[in-house]
């Protein structure tokens, strides 16, 4: 292997990486989300603070493959069906948000500032459109992406991706250059028809047969090679044609969306999703020039108002016409309100064609860089307010209930187990949860779910808790103390009181609770999952049996010993598989036990 050459790309592969795994975790633990920890990565190798990076304009160039990528795992996730269900949030409130946006923005520019209209309809379109690889990105973060709320916006995005054609359209309609040196805007919609009818073709007809072929062969690599074949071969059509490369690679996900090799290659093309897309994101803030904005600091605020306070109004209220509560209406405005990655290629088209100066043209540029830095930080303010403020809430409150022998506080993974075994045996039971999103999307499913904070006396007794049999705590994580038990005890002395523990360290902590039963969230099923583990090492069921009993006999032992002394580390001795710890280690502060099944570590079982 030679050892000399350019060896640039190697260095700025170990500054990436290394600037991502330095300030990425800190932001992840400080829950302002990866994404921005992304783009402050990017800002401090960039060439605007250290310089370690001196070309983000390339970076950026490779890095838009991650959302093409991205588009592709959404669209295998959207069968066409379900696509033909969303029509109407994609061509009616999608195509309604770009034009109310870019005509608002226009107006908002023209009002303010001192640009031509024809500049500031061009500048007000682009900024209509948001940024799809950072907004998607945020709602895989928070689990949001198949919800009611997350469909909307998908929807949204895929008509500002469709609007992209009009778009240059426009702009090219109204670029001051010769028209023999611009492209025929209309050429682009006959080649929009063709490029996408061809993908839908070879979606159809040609992909099942390729990859069975592939599959046929039991060959990984080839597996692997072909997945991303369907992805470039997709996004390059769209792009010899002029067009949205993340709208072809979309279209092709849609179309495999119904192939028994969905999950297969959503999973060989996840790893490079992620990879890429966090380099588009450190790209992004590479190319936050920081001297423009301490330049100019009046006129970026002056944009970045006028674009995030004119989106997320507009947004918030046209969601609103079209059937969300008000919630999900700031909320959708919220993630909807930044400038997207397309308005810098309208913008470099808009300072070709001579309508906007090369000045404005990067002080736009850094304003919708700042709206998409800012985005992150919008988004979980008003998630955290809209979920505080019930008066915000179109869910129903529990005074409508009809007292039923059982009520249910948290609605989750959990609570919905236990209320079909009380619905089994035809026990009517009261649900309460503080989760809009969740209580909307039970009501999909024809469950009657009211809103609530089931830790409340006032909201237990209008719930019908006096003349109730049963109040179960399904709530996630830690949420019931002693205190609390003792409050509602004194209020309803005829309640059985039972609780989903969070986790070894909850349940010590209830152990002289007034309550009636507790019972540890994970380990029911982790047990079962150990049985099926020794099933399948070839263990006789018989000596599984015996294994059981034996561990749950140790356990309970194990747990008074706990619960006695108040120490985690009590009955280790009754655990298999312990190795000898030095005589003076101790455990120190141990927040939460290892059979929690969240991402923390440093837990004990």
């Amino acid at each position: 292997m030679a050892v000399g050459g350019d060896s640039t790309l190697l260095r700025d592969g170990v500054v990436y990486l290394a600037a991502a795994v330095a300030v990425v975790p800190l932001f992840h633990r400080l829950k302002l989300g990866s994404v921005l920890g992304y783009l402050v990565a990017g800002m401090i190798i960039g060439p605007h603070l250290l310089g370690l990076v001196t070309d983000p304009e390339a970076t950026l160039g490779f890095a838009e493959f991650g959302v093409v990528l991205l588009l592709f795992v959404i669209g295998l996730e959207l069968r066409p069906k379900r696509l033909w269900d969303l029509r109407y949030d994609i061509f009616g409130l999608g195509s309604a948000q770009v034009l109310l946006c870019g005509f608002a923005i226009t107006g908002a520019l023209l009002l303010t500032t001192i640009f031509t209209w024809q500049a500031a309809l061009v500048i007000g379109l682009a900024l209509a459109l948001s940024s799809t690889a950072l907004d998607v990105q945020i709602l895989r973060d928070q689990g949001k992406i198949n919800t009611p709320l997350g469909q909307r916006i998908i929807s949204i995005h895929l008509m500002q991706d469709l609007a992209i054609v009009p778009l240059l359209i426009v702009t090219t309609a109204l670029s001051r250059t010769p028209v023999s040196e611009s492209p025929e805007g209309w050429e682009l919609v006959w080649k929009s028809f063709v490029a996408i009818g061809a993908l839908v073709l070879a979606g159809r007809f040609l992909v099942n047969p390729l990859f069975r072929l592939i599959a046929q062969t039991g060959t990984r690599e080839v597996f692997v090679i072909g997945a991303l074949l369907m992805v470039v071969g997709s996004a390059f059509l769209m792009a010899s044609f002029g067009l949205s490369m993340a709208l072809g690679a979309f279209i092709a996900g849609v179309m495999l969306a119904d192939s028994p090799y969905r999950h297969e290659v959503e999973a060989d093309i996840d790893p490079f999703r992620g990879l890429l897309l966090g380099l588009f994101f450190m790209a992004v803030g590479m190319m936050l020039d920081l001297s423009i904005i301490l330049k100019e600091p009046a006129r970026i605020l002056l944009y970045v108002t006028i674009l995030i306070g004119v989106k997320f109004t507009v947004i918030a209220l046209l969601t609103r016409l079209f059937g969300s509560n008000w919630r999900d209406a700031a909320l959708t405005g919220v993630h909807l309100a930044q400038g997207g990655e397309f308005a810098f290629v309208v913008l470099t088209a808009a300072e070709s064609g001579l309508l906007l100066a090369s000045e404005a043209s990067s002080l736009f540029a850094a304003a919708v860089t700042v709206s998409m830095a800012l985005t992150p930080l919008l988004i979980a303010g008003v998630d955290r307010l809209v979920e505080r403020d019930s008066e915000d809430h179109d869910a129903e409150g529990p005074e409508t209930a009809e007292n039923a022998p059982a009520i249910i506080v948290g609605y989750g993974r959990f609570g919905q187990t236990v209320n079909q075994l009380l619905a089994a045996r035809g026990i009517p039971v009261t649900l309460i949860d503080r989760k809009p999103g969740q209580i909307e999307l039970s009501g999909k499913f024809g469950r009657k779910v009211y809103y609530g904070d089931g830790t409340r006396l006032d909201v237990l007794r209008i719930a019908g808790a006096e003349e109730a049999q049963l109040l179960i705590y399904c709530n996630d994580r830690q949420q019931i103390t002693n205190e609390m038990l003792g409050i509602v005890r004194r209020a309803f002395p005829n309640l059985k009181v039972l609780i989903r523990a969070f986790d070894r360290r909850h349940v010590m902590q209830l152990a002289n609770a007034d309550c009636d039963t507790v019972v540890r969230e994970v380990h029911e099923s982790a047990v079962l999952m150990g049985r099926a583990a020794l099933k399948a090492a070839d263990v006789d069921d018989e000596t599984i049996d015996e294994i059981e009993a034996e561990y749950r006999e140790r356990d309970s032992e194990r747990l008074a010993l706990q619960i006695a002394s108040g120490d985690l580390r009590a009955g280790l001795d009754l655990t298999y598989g312990t190795y000898p710890l030095p005589a003076n280690e101790g455990l120190g502060e141990i927040p939460y036990a290892l059979d929690d099944d969240s991402p923390r570590s440093g837990h004990i079982a």
